[in-house]
């Protein structure tokens, strides 16, 4: 990153500050640089983690890509230091560093994907679809058909579907060595084989209808 980047974008946030709320207007969003970020949302009447993001993570766009409000509370977990953008300036990098604005426009596309699938995740009402869920997700993100019927090897560890599912690390576990003892997974220390992935894919399909109903 150039200096000249990071003295036009740069910024920096101080532990436990908010750095936008739920539901406010937004007309920017952030690169992070170093530091960790914590992105919360009230579902229902329950403050949920979101997730955690750090450095080459980019958080807040979705208010200026749908030009709507906040839909999550970003808050600064240690100190952060960020690059700061918002739509005029955004224009100006996008002209003047293609490369920047390149590998901004990738993050784009991928932190919109991460954002509507992980709330077809937090929408289910049930805990155990939601872990699923997270399963049928990464694989999805390798590749992988749903239709498959071979087994197959995820790289997540049990804190990521915890994180993924907005559940408590202990509660996600318990799920997880259930679907270990009825023989749909096989956990490893940073991986996870799915017998079948066509089955898990079945089972989340037939909860969301049931939600949906």
């Amino acid at each position: 990153m150039s200096s000249n980047v990071l003295d036009k974008f740069g910024k920096t946030f101080k532990p436990d500050q908010i750095i936008f709320s739920e539901y406010e207007p937004g007309n920017d969003f952030y690169l992070i640089q170093s530091g960790k970020v914590k992105i919360t949302k009230i579902i229902g009447d329950t403050e949920k983690a979101l997730d955690v993001m750090g450095p080459g993570d980019m958080f807040g766009e979705m208010a200026i890509i749908e030009e709507a409000l906040r839909s999550a509370t970003a808050i600064a977990i240690d100190e952060v230091k960020v690059l700061h953008f918002n739509k005029e300036n955004f224009e100006v990098l996008l002209q003047s560093n293609t490369a920047m604005a390149l590998k901004l426009l990738k993050l784009f596309a991928r932190r919109i994907y991460d954002a509507k699938r992980k709330l077809m995740i937090l929408n289910l009402d049930d805990n155990e679809a939601k872990v699923a869920d997270v399963l049928l997700m990464l694989a999805e993100q390798k590749g992988y058909s749903k239709d498959a019927y071979e087994p197959i090897e995820l790289t997540a560890t049990q804190e990521d579907i915890a994180n993924w599912c907005g559940l408590k690390p202990d509660e996600a576990k318990k799920i997880l060595s259930q679907f270990v003892n009825i023989g749909r997974i096989q956990l490893g220390v940073s991986n996870i084989v799915v017998k079948n992935i066509n089955e898990i894919a079945r089972y989340v399909q037939q909860k969301r209808k049931k939600a949906e109903s």
